[in-house]
């Protein structure tokens, strides 16, 4: 007997429904002409007309270089200039190696995936990025979480971890804008044998000389196995490096499948990741000029929200702030009556992050002006009251 079969297009707007009646159904939109308090170009790289002219003016002197990298690293795509980088980005971040990748999303998944083995373990934070987490998976190892930021949830799942251990954290987690108390999980993962590695997305450029991240801000850069750092935020351009032991390195060009069997970065993304990082180096005072909206922006909302009981505001010393409004159809109102006021300001919705804990996201950046922070708090509470 064959057994009657749902059509393939059938079960695709099935799920869409359920997930449009459960209010978070995604859809991509432009947001034009809205003042912008969503995106990651927290210093403002990726519209710098000053780092626009550097990476064009580079890439038009001299040698003729290629649209695209023609193949992998390990066929046609390696060249001088990358590896030229790779030198570089090691002695920004402090590190014996760097070996680069398309994204910081593809990097967390080639290390994951590759380091990794059957019956080690691997503990991350529970807020972790999911590319971290589908990297794990791919490893085959054993995999747990531990509470948000909780050293005593860790270290119970600590004791339980059996061969190479991995304890993976992000400096700044990407929904909530906080830190991970790095020095205390680097006691406690040393206490017992594990490696740390740390995600420095949210930190890279914004944080330590020549923006070096979290983890060499506070000196500590030594004691961590593997870092990894991403440019499509901060530093205004795409890609990503890992960064560690030249081992490490050579043991990601051998079995990091996502570095193996994917075509190089385009010559052009080569030289502007390494003009960003000149144009940072020339121009450290956007970091302090980021740290001045964020400590505007914390005293101002703080104030204007201290009586709504409704809305809580997540303590965060980063760009990423974030204002809990439960409900995916009640958060998405709000975010569009803030967008109506000229604000672009996205919600974020469950499965995104659990159920309860839907939220306004606002990122501060450089180019921000203090009569656009006060209009966005404005116009925020306005919103939710």
């Amino acid at each position: 007997m064959i057994r009657d079969k749902m059509d393939i297009e059938e079960i695709l707007l099935k799920r869409l429904k359920k997930r449009e009646n459960q209010g978070n159904l995604r859809d991509l939109y432009t947001s034009q002409g809205l003042v912008d308090f969503v995106s990651n170009d927290y210093l403002g790289l990726a519209r710098s007309v000053e780092l626009q002219s550097r990476i064009n003016r580079k890439t038009s002197e001299g040698k003729q270089f290629l649209n695209g990298a023609t193949g992998s690293r390990l066929l046609s795509g390696n060249t001088r200039e990358a590896e030229d980088l790779e030198s570089y980005l090691a002695h920004v971040f402090r590190a014996p190696g760097a070996l680069l990748f398309n994204s910081g999303y593809v990097a967390n998944l080639a290390l994951l995936s590759a380091v990794p083995q059957k019956n080690d373990t691997i503990i991350y934070d529970e807020y972790i990025h999911a590319c971290i987490k589908e990297g794990a998976r791919l490893s085959l190892a054993n995999r747990f979480t531990f509470r948000h930021n909780d050293l005593n949830d860790l270290e119970s799942k600590l004791t339980k971890a059996s061969g190479s251990i991995f304890v993976v954290v992000e400096s700044v987690y990407s929904m909530d804008g906080d830190f991970c108390p790095l020095e205390a999980i680097l006691e406690v993962s040393k206490k017992y044998g594990a490696n740390v590695i740390i995600d420095e997305a949210h930190s890279t450029g914004i944080l330590g000389e020549r923006g070096c991240g979290f983890a060499c801000s506070m000196n500590l850069e030594n004691e961590i196995f593997a870092r990894v750092y991403t440019f499509g935020k901060a530093m205004g351009v795409h890609g990503a490096c890992i960064v560690g032991s030249k081992s490490l390195r050579d043991y990601l060009i051998n079995f990091a499948r996502p570095f193996i069997y994917t075509t190089a970065l385009p010559p052009h993304s080569i030289v502007a990741i390494r003009e960003s990082f000149g144009y940072l180096i020339d121009n450290m005072s956007l970091q302090s000029e980021l740290e001045q909206r964020i400590t505007f922006f914390k005293n101002r909302i703080k104030e204007e929200l201290k009586d709504n009981r409704d809305v809580r505001l997540i303590e965060s010393s980063s760009a990423i702030q974030a204002i809990i409004y439960p409900g995916n159809k009640r958060v998405r109102q709000v975010a569009k009556q803030i967008n109506e006021q000229g604000f672009d300001v996205r919600p974020i919705l469950s499965p995104t992050v659990k159920e309860g804990a839907e939220r306004l996201r606002l990122c501060l950046h450089t180019y921000n002006t203090t009569e656009q922070i006060e209009g966005v708090i404005k116009s925020t509470v306005k919103s939710l009251s």
